[in-house]
């Protein structure tokens, strides 16, 4: 049985950081959430990620400190001023943790930092595993630098990054997509063959668990074992919600709509990211497919 000491998480409010609380608290594991506005339960200490400063003793005797902080990258349109925001709500947070951690020296605890699969470039038909190198769109230069953040934490700490998949969820990746679907307006969206990495909220979270508990270090893809299209996640859902598939969004029209940027780097890019360190490390999918992910976080016929 893995050590059931006491984690820390940061980014605790969001789809994932608030699953995770809840996992490991029905589990019996003791969790400090690190939250932005005044303390109002005991579990919680009030920070501000901004200064770049946390009190290492915040941080003392946890077997683990997850930091999840990051902006929404589904805001409309990407403005410079955004841009700015999507890449320092998740530096400074980071540089923060990762400097109490370091303070802690050989009793640091494991660092468990977010990052995303935006990392890579956009490589059609080239499967893309951990060794894979980084990319040269702007998420691929948020994700390097929050890495690099990460890396501060020091040589005594254990450090994992957690390069995520779109999570499939109402309120993750599916949000946009379900309004469209049940007015029976999904369909395909570019060229609708683009592989899309993914993920459910469940397994999402048991990964983040079994990061923590397996000793895994360095960059972790979490991402669906199976490689699925644009074209399979929303056919997926507008058959779960009994809706036609049949409305296309052309590429010209996503990038008028939403930016060239950001049309490309979440809709039309095309990478099969590979979970490689977590089946080398023994992690089980409970939702293996894009199709078992949407049921999971679907009602039929919704």
């Amino acid at each position: 049985m893995p050590d059931a000491g006491r984690v820390v998480v940061a980014g605790a409010s969001g789809l994932i950081g608030s699953e995770l609380v809840r996992s490991l608290a029905a589990d019996g594991v003791a969790v400090t959430r690190l939250v932005r506005r005044a303390a109002t339960a005991p579990d919680e200490v009030s920070w501000d990620p901004t200064t770049t400063r946390l009190d290492p003793a915040v941080l003392e005797g946890a077997r683990a400190v997850v930091c999840l902080n990051g902006a929404t990258l589904g805001r409309v349109p990407w403005t410079k001023r955004y841009r700015h925001e999507i890449l320092w709500s998740r530096v400074q947070p980071t540089q923060a943790v990762a400097a109490a951690v370091r303070a802690l020296g050989d009793d640091a605890p494991a660092f468990v930092s977010g990052s995303a699969v935006g990392f890579y470039a956009s490589a059609p038909g080239i499967p893309q595993d951990e060794a894979a190198p980084r990319g040269e769109s702007f998420l691929s230069d948020v994700c390097g630098e929050w890495e690099a953040a990460a890396a501060h934490a020091g040589p005594k700490a254990r450090v994992a990054l957690l390069r995520t998949a779109p999570v499939v969820h109402a309120d993750g990746v599916l949000k946009p997509l379900l309004t469209l679907t049940r007015l029976g307006l999904g369909g395909r969206i570019g060229r609708g063959t683009q592989a899309w990495p993914w993920i459910s909220l469940d397994d999402e979270v048991r990964a983040i668990r079994h990061v923590m508990d397996a000793d895994v270090a360095g960059p972790v893809n979490l991402t669906g074992p199976v490689r699925a299209t644009a074209n399979d996640l929303g056919f997926a859902l507008a058959m779960r919600m009994n809706r036609p598939f049949v409305v296309p969004a052309p590429a010209w029209a996503l990038r008028l709509a939403l930016g060239a940027d950001m049309a490309d780097s979440l809709l039309l890019s095309d990478m099969h990211v590979l979970p490689r360190v977590l089946l080398d490390t023994g992690f089980a999918f409970r939702h293996a497919t894009v199709e078992e992910a949407v049921a999971a976080a679907v009602p039929a016929g919704d």
